[in-house]
Order: C-alpha cells, then sequence, then structure tokens
C-alpha cells in the first residue's frame, strides 16, 4: 500500500492543524494505522493510531488535544489538531501495519508501510 500525507503546515501555538494520510494500491480498513512524529535530533516517536472508531490510542503527550480518525470509504486516516504547541513541531508520518484486525503498536518497528511525512512547525 501507498501512503500519501498531507495537511502539514505553520500555525502559532493554540492553532489547530489537520492531517491526511491517503492510501492506494489496496484498502487499508481494518489494518492498524499509526500518525508517528520525528523532530530535528529526535527520535521517532508514536502520536496516535487507530484500527476502528472504537480502537484507539495517543500518546500521552497528545492526549485531549489530538483526535485520530478514519473514513473507510475515502481510505484516508485523518489526525486532527488542536491546541498546538510549539514541542508538536515535527515531521509527521503515517504508517500502516500489514495485519489485519492486528493491534495498535506503539513501537515504529511494526510498521511496515510508510508515508513521505508531512511538516508541522508551532511557533510560540
Amino acid at each position: 500500500v501507498q501512503l500519501q500525507a498531507s495537511g502539514g503546515g505553520s500555525v502559532q501555538a493554540g492553532g489547530s492543524l489537520r492531517l491526511s494520510c491517503a492510501a492506494s494500491g489496496r484498502t487499508f480498513s481494518g489494518f492498524p494505522t499509526a500518525w508517528f512524529r520525528q523532530a530535528p535530533g529526535k527520535e521517532r516517536e508514536f502520536v496516535a493510531g487507530i484500527r476502528e472508531a472504537t480502537y484507539t490510542l495517543y500518546a500521552d503527550s497528545v492526549k485531549g488535544r489530538f483526535t485520530i480518525s478514519r473514513d473507510n470509504a475515502k481510505n484516508t486516516v485523518f489526525l486532527q489538531m488542536n491546541s498546538l504547541e510549539p514541542e508538536d513541531t515535527a515531521v509527521y508520518y503515517c504508517a500502516v501495519r500489514s495485519i489485519t484486525n492486528g493491534i495498535v503498536r506503539r513501537d515504529a518497528n511494526a510498521y511496515g508501510d510508510w508515508g513521505q511525512g508531512t511538516q508541522v512547525t508551532v511557533s510560540s
């Protein structure tokens, strides 16, 4: 499956952005899909993951501010980011596991297909 991430940009602290991850090549409905981010000089970290609407997982640092969702008809996963902070500045990547009905993992190594990344910059 090919993943295309989009929606990044530059905002001031307190602002919002909505990232999209569109899949092509096959449906990824039912496959755990996640967003990761990587800031300069830091390791890639888990942000949020989803398998279906009733099964989502968030990093503590974004809980209550970010919401992950998916539209299976559009083969797209979204990340709504509100109350953005300068610490959220990073390149954001979407990734999907190749296991149908598998669990959402926080470990980047569990994901086999990755999008190209989209830059999010939050200024204070």
